[in-house]
């Protein structure tokens, strides 16, 4: 109660919130507003007990379930930054622009991200318009119908991309990652509302049980997320005109999931275009297309290899991630210029070598866990045959470091206003 007081105290941290509560407020009345067109009653038949398009719909902040005008969510703009991310490993050009060059730089690189969403909506846009009408979702898609659709749709997603960063600017939290959690949380009544309709006394062990992993679950990440390894730093001793100075130590802080909630989101977008791309083939009139298409629906359909990729995927990015974001060998040079040193290394590239040393090793077991829960959903649905369970998984760590991140930043708001 006192920290909740204290946030509706600063009329500047207050402003933030019901900043970010208006616009999330926004986008749940644009998910309800659907496209021309739509058979209601084939879009719920279609959408029932699929777990692929239940997991777009996270992304989409529940716009596939009404097929909205923002149905597209902000999986593009995910799409375009994974994208963008991956080029500063192939364009040194680029991760000069986004680690070095400052605030202009990432502004400049974001905007690049931005340009590259327009056509990443466009074509999935595309294609999953066609795939719904060969499902007999959407009827009469004509070229012209087919055409004022992908408008609407691109418009809905720079529409939501757009909110997204004005949630960065002027709210507080992160903005693409803030929509995704209201479309989840928005999600939860008409969820609950099903599972009580479909109870069945003699599922009581089974839910029990699936509430207490649930809480493990959230536990682990809690705990992961906040866990650092500290790595001792000290201060030279200083002299100056009025005498020296003695120096200190302190430490510096490698978190063993520096990457947060963004591998898998990034990982889960990955899977989803394989998948959306075989259901698209799969009704192809080429035979090898259709061939390819369906092979690869019948692997990502069976649990364990989806699970094997998916868990892959996550720790992949976990690393990858965590190397864009994080620089031993600038963070090294900033110590050096600091005039701070870690005890029994040398400043410079042997103090670089050691942060990036112990930096891999924590990022293992970060990854791994992190691995691990995404697809132990995948693995109990395998086992329990519940379908809901993968989506609700996702959701779930999802939502859980979302409010992590939420917090945090809260803190340091009401931090700041202390000092």
């Amino acid at each position: 109660m006192n920290t909740l007081t204290a946030i509706f105290s600063d009329r500047g941290l207050r402003t933030r919130i019901l900043f970010v509560i208006g616009v999330l407020v926004l986008t749940r009345i644009l998910a309800v507003i659907p496209i021309p067109g739509i058979d209601a009653s084939n879009l719920a038949q279609f959408l029932q007990n699929n777990s692929f398009f239940g997991l777009l719909n996270i992304f989409a902040g529940g716009g596939i379930a009404s097929f909205s005008i923002v149905m597209l969510g902000v999986g593009p703009y995910i799409t375009a930054s994974i994208i963008m991310q991956l080029t500063t490993v192939l364009s040194p050009r680029l991760k000069e622009m986004y680690q070095e060059e400052g605030d202009q730089g990432r502004r400049r690189f974001v905007q690049y991200g931005r340009l590259l969403t327009l056509p990443m909506a466009v074509l999935q846009g595309f294609a999953l318009l066609t795939l719904l009408s060969r499902q007999n979702v959407i009827s009469g898609l004509t070229g012209e119908v087919m055409a004022l659709n992908l408008i609407i749709i691109t418009a809905g997603t720079m529409l939501m991309m757009w909110l997204g960063e004005q949630i960065n600017e002027k709210g507080i939290g992160n903005g693409v990652s803030l929509i995704i959690f209201a479309g989840i949380v928005a999600a939860l009544p008409q969820h609950l509302g099903q599972f009580f309709i479909t109870f069945d006394v003699s599922q009581i062990p089974m839910v029990v049980g699936l509430l207490v992993l649930s809480l493990i679950v959230i536990a682990g990440v809690v705990y992961v997320t906040e866990a650092e390894r500290p790595v001792p730093v000290t201060y030279a001793r200083q002299t100056r005109m009025s005498g020296s100075t003695l120096g200190h130590s302190t430490y510096l802080p490698l978190r063993l999931n520096q990457a947060g909630v963004v591998p898998i989101i990034f990982a889960i977008s990955i899977l989803l275009f394989p998948q959306l791309l075989g259901q698209l083939l799969a009704t192809s009139s080429q035979d090898m297309l259709r061939s390819v298409a369906i092979t690869v629906n019948s692997l990502l359909a069976n649990h364990w290899v989806y699970g094997g990729v998916y868990f892959l995927l996550v720790v992949t990015f976990t690393y990858f991630y965590t190397a864009v974001m994080f620089d031993p060998e600038k963070t090294a040079d900033n110590l050096q210029k600091n005039g701070a040193f870690i005890p029994g290394y040398r400043p410079g590239t042997a103090t670089a070598e050691h942060i990036g040393y112990v930096l891999a090793r924590v990022t293992l077991f970060g990854a791994v866990f992190l691995g691990i829960v995404a697809v132990l959903p995948v693995v109990v649905q395998a086992v329990t045959g519940l379908t809901a369970i993968q989506v609700g998984g996702t959701s779930l760590l999802i939502v859980v470091s979302v409010v992590l991140d939420l917090i945090k930043k809260i803190d340091a708001q009401l931090s700041m206003k202390e000092y």
